[in-house]
């Protein structure tokens, strides 16, 4: 039996997170265009113009919508999220009139009004604007949009300014679920990432959350982040464990600082854990979560048997976008705002990163996209493949629909990873054990074609570990 030293040793590599396939960095911008972005999306639809925007059934279909809200008071320096930092809350305002106008423009695509069956609210901080503006956007957007029966509407919520106003004000508009950002509770770890934030501040906001009706709270913490320790992590696992929140994304810090500019060079390499230091992190933490109960559901994610995540996972309908995993799934999704990237299963396309470009595009009329990427064929074959492997551990080629002329190349490359104990491989099918859950985005790597005919030449990816 390999040692985990041995396996993470080996395994650590730059690697991608598979939000989405291909990924980001090969998506084709040369074939790319609105019109074409514009196709794909009544495709994902199922709208053909001569249907008048109705599928041949005559039921809208429903939507998941996006929306990312930027701004931040202060800076985090573990985030690698799109950010605009001000203590200015005059932008609140301007910023929602322009999220609508863009949700409009994307309505007259439709043909009619969106039927939203999943929402979530992202960033930066969405608590940074008020609860009354927040409203005021839900507000706006159902008057553009209407509500399907069975909604999953959430939000990310930040534990020091997230207020009793906000949550009850979320919750009577159809919130039922909140993700709060604890990442680590060492205060050196904290002054480091810039993120100060005390137990008692996380203790509230998950209490008042409860109390006002929400049925799903969720906590992200972080391992192999600046100046923390085995003893760091334990810490942590056990203050969450005692609020036993309903979901808990466990992830590893994604060190990028060659994307993300100066935000991830307020400390050195050589403050960060190291790959073995982090493995051990990620394993002592799994087990003390295991062990009270927790599920694992996906990569780095854990959820409560009584939680939808757990139930979507064993009724086979759990799914991964770019908002991560959701226990239920549309065929398309729309983002609104900054850097939001939009999915018509078909094809992707991100809007422009900056708020003057934003702006000024939608004062033009003109959807605020900036590149994307229209799959073909064999993309479409390659992304339920990996999709597989991240939501359910396991994938099979047993139907034509699901077989690719490369695939007997995959499966040699697999080998080794099979000789390792991470992966079965049986006549017709690929399962993940439970070692290999660990290594899941290692397992996608073969059978990510692009990656396979392109190898980058400068780091495009945080480390696989």
């Amino acid at each position: 039996m390999k040692s985990d030293a041995y396996l993470v040793s080996k395994y650590n590599v730059p690697g991608p997170r598979y939000t989405s396939y291909p990924t980001v960095p090969y998506w084709e911008g040369d074939s790319f265009s609105v019109s074409s972005w514009k196709e794909s999306l009544k495709k994902g639809l199922s709208l053909p113009n001569d249907k008048g925007g109705l599928t041949i059934s005559g039921k809208r279909p429903s939507i998941s919508l996006y929306i990312h809200l930027p701004f931040c008071e202060n800076m985090c320096t573990f985030c690698g999220c799109t950010k605009r930092i001000t203590k200015n809350h005059l932008v609140e305002k301007p910023y929602i009139q322009a999220l609508l106008k863009e949700l409009r423009m994307y309505t007259g695509i439709i043909g009619h009004r969106p039927l939203i069956q999943q929402l979530h609210l992202g960033g930066g901080t969405p608590t940074f604007f008020s609860a009354e503006n927040l409203e005021d956007l839900l507000i706006g957007i159902f008057e553009i949009a209407d509500m399907a029966e069975e909604v999953e509407f959430s939000f990310e919520g930040h534990p020091n300014n997230t207020t009793r106003e906000h949550l009850k004000m979320f919750n009577r508009n159809g919130f039922t679920r909140v993700c709060y950002g604890v990442q680590d509770y060492n205060e050196t770890v904290q002054k480091a990432i810039n993120r100060i934030q005390p137990f008692e501040n996380v203790e509230c906001a998950t209490l008042e959350a409860r109390s006002t009706g929400f049925t799903s709270v969720g906590h992200d913490i972080i391992f192999g982040l600046p100046f923390q320790t085995q003893e760091d992590v334990i810490n942590t696992v056990k203050k969450t464990i005692k609020l036993m929140p309903d979901r808990i994304a466990f992830y590893s810090y994604a060190h990028v600082p060659w994307i993300k500019g100066n935000g991830q060079r307020g400390y050195s390499e050589e403050h960060l854990p190291s790959p073995e230091q982090k493995r051990l992190q990620y394993e002592i933490g799994k087990k003390m979560l295991l062990k009270a109960g927790y599920v694992e559901i996906g990569m780095d994610h854990f959820a409560l048997k009584s939680d939808a995540l757990y139930k979507a996972q064993q009724a086979g309908n759990i799914h991964r976008n770019f908002m991560g995993y959701t226990s239920s799934k549309t065929d398309v999704m729309i983002g609104l705002g900054l850097s939001a990237i939009s999915d018509s299963w078909y094809g992707f396309a991100q809007n422009v990163k900056t708020l003057k470009e934003y702006y000024e595009l939608l004062r033009n009329d003109t959807l605020p996209v900036m590149r994307g990427h229209i799959l073909n064929e064999e993309d479409l074959v390659i992304r339920k493949h990996i999709l597989n492997l991240m939501c359910n551990f396991e994938t099979s080629w047993e139907n034509k629909n699901q077989f690719f002329p490369e695939l007997s190349y995959v499966l040699a490359q697999l080998k080794e990873l099979e000789g390792d104990d991470l992966i079965v491989i049986k006549s017709q099918k690929l399962l993940v054990t439970e070692k290999g859950k660990a290594y899941v985005r290692n397992v996608c790597m073969p059978f990510d074609l692009r990656l396979q005919r392109k190898k980058p030449q400068t780091k495009l990816f945080s480390m696989t570990i």
